[in-house]
This record gives structure tokens, sequence and C-alpha cells, in this order.
């Protein structure tokens, strides 16, 4: 979505999104940046920033009369999301929203007094962007992704599925991972070694490394893989789901829509729900709250799929308890 087009969405939504009941109308022109570690080409972003655009008009922000909007696609460039970091903030917006862990660290390094909401960040503490979850104390605040011990569960739930496994690798890369891939890890470690499976960190930074992990797993029998929730990963999600397709290898994803392209098992939060619930904080703050102020808020909505076609193609019987427990079953 070009910044043209994203203008045409808000001033569209403003137009059919009447204000929320007793919204004060916000006084004066604002300016909101927005930068993003995802491809400008990918629908499921461009989905999430249409939702948050229609939040913002039901709280009153119409482009065009009192807001104006810049956006930037950095992908999994790190060298093109601290370029966009410093022209946003050269810009000197009123706020920035910084879509995942990476983007949001290059605009820290750009500014310490422009107020930064986060969505879809997994260790915000970790990370260094807040002081605490509950007190954040800088100009930083948003929307955790996801605590260490679903790394644990990732193995758990890929364990039910798959009992026949003997290694797990959680597949990240260390320059767009939480904790450059150690975030998850130690619970995801713990849970392998209490069910007698070799736990294989692997980390890949181009896609080539990706397809050559997926490969190395699925040459002996035994052999299946975690996605962290990493953006190059979920940038590569497609290349991904065809590696494991390919090399017969069963894996786990966060995403809902990895098990709708085709793989086998995913778990995690609803990252548009996190997304459209950024829209009050980013209201608040342009009224003039502070970030330090407003606690960093945890997911509400989890998803737990599975696709029954993938598992047929991979000789896997899924019991039914667990397709009593999925969110959604994909035939």
């Amino acid at each position: 979505m070009r910044r043209r087009d994203f203008i045409k969405v808000i001033a569209g939504s403003a137009a059919t999104w009447p204000l929320a009941a007793g919204a004060q109308q916000p006084g004066g022109m604002r300016h909101l940046g927005v930068l993003l570690a995802f491809d400008e080409s990918d629908p499921r972003p461009q989905r999430w920033l249409t939702s948050f655009t229609k939040g913002l008009a039901e709280l009153g922000w119409t482009t065009g009369r009192n807001l104006q909007t810049d956006i930037r696609w950095a992908g999994n460039d790190v060298n093109l999301m601290q370029k966009f970091a410093r022209e946003l903030v050269a810009l000197k917006p009123s706020l920035i929203l910084a879509f995942g862990t990476p983007v949001t660290a290059a605009l820290q390094r750009e500014t310490r007094t422009i107020p930064i909401v986060f969505a879809i960040v997994s260790d915000p503490v970790g990370e260094g962007f807040v002081a605490s979850l509950a007190h954040p104390g800088g100009n930083i605040t948003g929307f955790h992704n996801s605590e260490t011990s679903i790394g644990g569960k990732w193995f758990e739930l890929l364990a039910q599925v798959a009992p026949v496994l003997k290694r797990v690798a959680m597949i990240y890369n260390p320059d767009t991972a939480p904790g450059h891939g150690k975030y998850y890890m130690s619970d995801f470690d713990a849970a392998a070694h209490l069910s007698q499976v070799t736990p294989m960190p692997a980390a890949v930074h181009s896609v080539a490394d990706l397809e050559a992990v997926v490969a190395n797993l699925g040459s002996e029998p035994g052999g299946g893989f975690i996605a962290m929730a990493d953006f190059f990963l979920l940038n590569n999600r497609e290349t991904m789901i065809a590696a494991a397709a390919q090399n017969r290898v069963p894996a786990i994803y966060p995403w809902r829509e990895a098990t709708a392209a085709g793989g086998l098992v995913s778990y995690g939060p609803d990252l548009e729900d996190i997304v459209r619930r950024a829209a009050p904080y980013v209201d608040r703050i342009l009224r003039g709250e502070n970030p330090a102020d407003l606690p960093v808020q945890l997911p509400t909505k989890f998803q737990l799929v599975i696709n029954l076609k993938t598992a047929k193609a991979l000789g896997l019987t899924i019991s039914r308890d667990f397709l009593l427990r999925a969110d959604d079953v994909i035939d």
C-alpha cells in the first residue's frame, strides 16, 4: 500500500466509521509516522493497517483534517530499517507507530524523546525498550507479543502432533529475532530435554540458509522444527512452508497464516488484534498522555490451528482431543 492509497483508506474510514460515543474531538494537526518490518506487497500488514486506521477514525483522527501520516516499509533489511527510522525522526512527528522488534530498536537509536508505540514485540524489557511492563518509564510503550514460556508450548504442541520426533530445531535469524534468538530458547530447551528430544538452535541469515536447515532436518527420520516469532521468518514463511513440505518435515509456526498456506500447525497471538488495540494508545498519546505512564499490554487472544491435509501428507494422525482444542481445523 503506497502512501496515497493509505490516505484514501483513512479518509474512507472516516466516512463510514462513526466517532466513538463521547470521544473528544482532537484539536490541531498531528503527525503520525509508521515504520514496519514488512514488505509493502504483503497483504497481511496491509490488512492490519486498515484495521488500525479504522480504529483511529473511530477516535476522531482523519488524515487531511487533523492527521498527517508518513509510512515506511523496511522488509527484512536492517540497514533499511535504520535509514527509514532516521528519516521519520527527522520529520519530527508527534508519534511513531512501530511494527516489530527490529524497527523499534532502530527508532530507539534515533530518538529518546518522540513517543513510540510498538506492536508485535516479544521482549520489550530485555531489548531495553521499557524499564518494566507496568512502568515503561521512557518515550516507548506498546503491545507485547509473547512471553518466553511459549517456546516450551510450541515444542509440546509439535510433539503431540508428531510423536516420532527425535530432534527439533528452533529456526531464527539473529539479526531480527527477539534477543538475537535467545529469548525463547531456554524454555524450548527444557521442554525438549524433558521429552528426551534433542533441541537444535538453528541460526539462518538468508533464504538459502533456511532451505538448507530444513533439508538437513529431512535427511533422516525424526526431524522437525519450530519457526521462531521472527520477522525474517514471517516475511519468508511461504519459502519455509514449501521447504517443509518438500523435505517432509513436521513444523509449528507462530502465525495462523502459515497453516492456511499449508503449514502443519500454528500457535500464537492474534496479531491483527494486537495492532487494532494500538489505536487507543496512539489516540491517548496524541491527546497529551505520556507513554512512560502507559503500561505495556499483553496479548489477549491466542489461536491454535491445524492443517489436516498437511498432516495426512506427512503420514500423521491427529488425535480427537487435539482437534477439539484447536480454534480452527483446515481440511
